[in-house]
């Protein structure tokens, strides 16, 4: 992934200045740019590289070729301020200039905390995604989760989501709890936020007024 961006930059730069594409790595070689599929340079730079991570390999990469995070929603704000920023801040010396994204949990009413139960137990059972698990002493779910869905029983795992699990990676409450929880989390950590909640497509109005609720 690191190699994959810097091909990418290489690229836009022969765009933009209009020099031989000259990008020689381990995993990709991108050595010609033909004038047919040289657009002109953009007037607003080149694009901005957001990653997805959620382990130290891929929190590193991020913040060594990236401009911005895309953190997962299976998050809690320790492991955001005690791993995921450090990590970042480690790889790149400062976090000026750097974005992080967040995709938040949040539910409103029990089908929407019984639909992030259900999500947390899928996503739970991931063992990529066991560090966040490990931080707060519950590693142990992420086998007993893995286990179980290994043998198709997707039902089974969601009760070994309990609600100190659930709260840690959801903000739960009337629109103006949820706002105020998600500004006491990640204020002056996140530049970016999204609502999510697992299952249908919520309409433009469902989250309405927690965005006014933010904006005030």
């Amino acid at each position: 992934m690191r190699e994959f961006v810097q091909a990418l930059r290489a690229i836009w730069d022969a765009w933009e200045t209009g020099e031989c594409l000259e990008h020689r790595g381990e995993f990709y070689t991108h050595t010609l740019m033909t004038p047919n599929f040289t657009p002109p340079p953009n007037p607003y730079g080149p694009p901005r590289v957001f990653l997805a991570a959620v382990g130290p390999h891929m929190l590193r990469t991020a913040g060594e070729v990236a401009d911005g995070l895309l953190a997962h929603p299976f998050l809690t704000d320790r492991y955001l301020r005690e791993v995921v920023v450090p990590t970042l801040e480690q790889a790149r010396g400062t976090l000026d200039g750097f974005e992080i994204g967040l995709s938040p949990f949040v539910a409103f009413d029990d089908a929407d905390v019984e639909a992030v139960r259900r999500q947390i137990s899928f996503y739970g059972s991931t063992p990529a995604y066991r560090p966040v698990l490990d931080l707060h002493g519950w590693g142990e779910l992420q086998a007993e989760l893995n286990q179980l869905s290994k043998q198709g029983r997707w039902d089974d795992m969601v009760p070994l989501v309990d609600d100190e699990v659930l709260h840690a990676m959801c903000v739960v409450g009337t629109t103006e709890q949820v706002a105020a929880e998600l500004r006491r989390r990640y204020v002056g950590v996140a530049q970016r936020i999204r609502f999510n909640r697992p299952g249908d497509t919520p309409s433009p109005q469902r989250f309405a007024d927690l965005v006014a609720a933010l904006r005030d």
